[in-house]
């Protein structure tokens, strides 16, 4: 009995409700990647990719300060400049982009890609940019700028304030276009006017910190920096620069003259490269991450530095371009042009290193002034001085300028940085 109904109850049929199973719990809600901003305690140091990046500009360089000197009339130094500027400005704003967003992250590395491409593109209507590719030219850098932002917005978009800081800086590129690409469509002074206007807008606006209607300025939480990998950054841009003067004396040195001629152009040459690279490192260079760090408003580094350094590299692009001048032609006469180039990029520089100075230190130094009013007093007496003593008058002002930054530092402790407040 026991074993038929244990059988029975086997074979009855399973309720029906048993029958339904219940449904599988709902997937875990898929989070949004956080956006690629850096992480305050991450790596500070320059990626591998940024100093890939920076190869492009080592061309760039070297075809602007071969352009220069091609013709030497006061047009063509214009608009010698405004390559430099729009150059110099991608650059710029892409290192302010890996600084303040993680370059580790593979949305910004493909951004850097992408605009490392595009600089040089822009890089190889250099020559040409105020014939016919001027189109190539301003095209290719609205695109970097107007790109970055297009892509930028909305990868940040999980993060409001990141994206409307990310809006702003899209505006003021949108509304600096117009100049460039109309500008492109002329010719002569009409391009070199809307250019110069567009360069205006680009670099007011950052200066301004991209004020927009109803969206106001950036904040200024917003502009945070990290001092250990900005500072580096415009370290290298400027041994970049230098790397532009070296290869002019390694490529334009000749046997077309005697060879006392040619050592004692390639020996000036070099020892003021040299001598560039001094002033440029000698307390200021090297404190400028602590002087960063520092600064009780860090972003006052910010908004100034790229001007500075703009500064510093024009001066010692065309002390490059001075370079090929004197390798070129050692001795005989030297024309007003030429002298105006050779003693120019280091008065250039020479500014551009008081201003550098006074960032870190809040003060400058007698020998910056000094040494501009020697090239100023020397000036008309180079007129009558072959291109290598024009030259070598140039490299003795710049070596007076490090022996006393050598002589005011010795036997001293080492000076801390003083930023400005």
């Amino acid at each position: 009995m026991e074993g038929a109904t244990a059988a029975r109850r086997a074979d009855d049929p399973v309720p029906q409700e048993q029958l339904v199973q219940a449904p599988p719990p709902d997937p875990p809600a898929r989070q949004a990647d956080p956006p690629p901003l850096r992480d305050p305690e991450g790596p500070r140091r320059v990626t591998l990719l940024e100093l890939f990046f920076d190869l492009v500009y080592v061309v760039a360089l070297a075809l602007i300060s071969r352009g220069l000197v091609t013709d030497l009339t006061w047009q063509h130094a214009g608009q010698s400049l405004i390559i430099l500027m729009a150059v110099w400005w991608t650059w710029a704003i892409t290192t302010l982009v890996t600084d303040m967003y993680d370059p580790q992250r593979r949305e910004i590395k493909l951004l850097v890609t992408a605009v490392m491409f595009g600089a040089l593109l822009m890089t190889t209507a250099i020559p040409h940019a105020f014939t016919d590719r001027g189109m190539v030219f301003a095209g290719t850098y609205v695109a970097i700028h107007l790109g970055r932002g297009l892509f930028l917005m909305p990868t940040v978009r999980g993060h409001r304030p990141t994206q409307r800081r990310a809006a702003r800086i899209f505006i003021w590129f949108s509304v600096s276009a117009i100049p460039w690409i109309v500008g492109s469509t002329v010719s002569g002074h009409a391009r070199e006017a809307c250019w110069a206007l567009a360069l205006a807008i680009d670099y007011g606006g950052f200066r301004l910190a991209y004020p927009v209607p109803g969206l106001g300025i950036i904040p200024e939480r917003q502009r945070n920096v990290t001092a250990e990998h900005l500072s580096e950054r415009y370290q290298q841009f400027f041994i970049i620069a230098l790397g532009d003067a070296i290869l002019v004396i390694g490529t334009m040195f000749s046997l077309h003259h005697s060879e006392s001629e040619n050592i004692g152009a390639f020996a000036v040459s070099f020892v003021t490269t040299l001598l560039l690279w001094r002033i440029y490192v000698h307390r200021s260079g090297e404190l400028l991450p602590h002087a960063i760090q520092a600064s009780q408003a860090p972003s006052k580094f910010l908004l100034s530095a790229p001007y500075t350094h703009l500064m510093l590299v024009a001066g010692v692009v065309t002390t490059a371009a001075g370079f090929d001048l004197v390798l070129h032609e050692p001795l005989g006469h030297t024309p007003p042009a030429w002298a105006a180039v050779i003693l120019g990029g280091p008065a250039l520089f020479l500014v551009g290193r008081s201003a550098f100075e006074y960032e870190v230190f809040s003060r400058v130094s007698l020998s910056r002034p000094g040494g501009l009013l020697a090239l100023l007093t020397l000036a008309p007496a180079v007129l009558f001085l072959p291109p290598l003593f024009a030259a070598a008058a140039a490299m003795v002002v710049l070596a007076g300028v490090a022996v006393a930054d050598a002589l005011r530092s010795r036997g001293k402790p080492p000076e801390q940085p003083s930023p400005p407040h």
